[in-house]
């Protein structure tokens, strides 16, 4: 009786999507394809257990993650799956979102994260310290994991990839506006900006994490061609002519925004600039994102927290800083993301290798898939801001 109800109402829910096509196929065997009068994704699900429902009906995306971790469904093709989803949210809402109640408990969860200065450490290592070997598998031989920035020509590079990946360093480098001076680098990786820096100009730099791991690897990169410091961004008391920070903001955590964009006003020269790389997440989205949850602070970046992109100026701005100007790529980063998957898949017997379990390959494979969908939905949005002093 329960099973049947829960079949009625999914597929009901399902019967009025609008945009693309879904074959899903439940436990019992039956294969069900719904398809909306709009193009969208194509799409397929199968459903091993009806675990799988009540999980995502209780907690939306978390419980999906939980569920295809455990095996109780099944995708060829998560991006697209999510995507479907995303794009037919009036519909599916129920199954997107979850339980009211779960979202309440989930927020509660995230207090334990919050970023001071321990639980920044403790987030950081939790993601970055899984180790260089791991990471080395799948992104490319930059140690770049943020967004690259494509053109065409990248097509007849040896490396797509990591030629997308330098022109994005470069037009960070551009927007400095010089090609000298001390710059530091908040959040600096495995010191992939630095290196390229280094080779473009006469720069100082400094690069600033909270990972072993990535300041190792950066040390011995570098070498003494630049500083790397195993260090708070909020206990930097230098200045410098230039401050970088690419995709670190999204660690900061909301409570702390006036906090890092003070620090960055601090530290920045009179007639410095700063370039910001940030993943925004939608203005009209932003509300509904912040008092809810999601899979990726659940499983993958405790302690994350998204700004959207009229939330990122008006912070600045109270600061004291000026967004002079505001670049937006974020198809590039679905194409980034569609890279690093393809890699990581290619790469599994590896991942296996390094002592990671199956468990963990599936939630890894989840969140790339999740970012593509999100980036591809237009939910999600990447941006290089260039800030100077008010």
């Amino acid at each position: 009786m329960f099973e049947r109800k829960m079949k009625s109402k999914l597929l009901g829910c399902l019967e009025k999507v609008r945009y693309g096509r879904l074959a899903l196929t439940l436990p019992d065997g039956i294969t069900h394809v719904f398809e909306g009068p709009e193009p969208g994704p194509q799409a397929e699900m199968i459903v091993n257990d009806w675990r799988a429902v009540i999980a995502t009906a209780a907690k939306g995306d978390i419980g999906l993650t939980e569920a295809y971790r455990d095996g109780w469904c099944d995708s060829p093709d998560l991006a697209a799956f999510l995507a479907f989803g995303l794009r037919n949210e009036d519909t599916v809402e129920p199954y997107l979102y979850g339980n009211p109640l779960q979202s309440l408990v989930i927020r509660a969860l995230y207090l334990f994260d919050a970023n001071t200065r321990r639980g920044s450490k403790r987030n950081i290592q939790a993601h970055y310290d899984l180790g260089n070997d791991f990471y080395k598998l799948w992104l490319d031989e930059t140690m770049t994991y943020s967004s690259a920035l494509y053109a065409p020509e990248d097509a007849q590079a040896a490396d797509p990839l990591i030629s997308a990946q330098h022109r994005k360093y470069d037009r960070i480098i551009d927007g400095l506006g010089a090609r000298s001076g001390r710059v530091l680098e908040i959040g600096c990786g495995w010191g992939g900006f630095a290196e390229r820096a280094l080779g473009r100009g006469d720069f100082a730099p400094k690069g600033l994490t909270l990972s072993h791991e990535q300041a190792a690897f950066a040390k011995a990169r570098l070498g003494q061609g630049a500083e790397i410091a195993l260090q708070d961004y909020r206990d930097e008391r230098g200045r410098y002519d230039h401050v970088v920070s690419i995709e670190m903001f999204e660690a900061v955590g909301e409570r702390y925004w006036p906090t890092y964009f003070g620090k960055l006003r601090e530290v920045l020269s009179d007639k410095g600039h700063a370039m910001i790389q940030t993943i925004t997440v939608g203005d009209n989205y932003f509300d509904r994102y912040r008092q809810g949850g999601d899979m990726i602070r659940s499983f993958v970046f405790p302690g994350g927290m998204l700004p959207s992109p009229t939330a990122f100026e008006a912070q600045a701005q109270r600061s004291g800083l000026r967004v002079e100007d505001a670049h937006a790529f974020g198809a590039d980063y679905a194409t980034t993301l569609r890279d690093w998957l393809r890699r990581f898949e290619s790469r599994l017997s590896e991942v296996r290798a390094l002592g990671f379990d199956e468990g963990f390959i599936r939630v890894w494979r989840f969140y790339l898939a999740a970012c593509i969908a999100a980036f591809d939905a237009g939910r999600t949005n990447v941006y290089q801001y260039r800030l100077s002093h008010a």
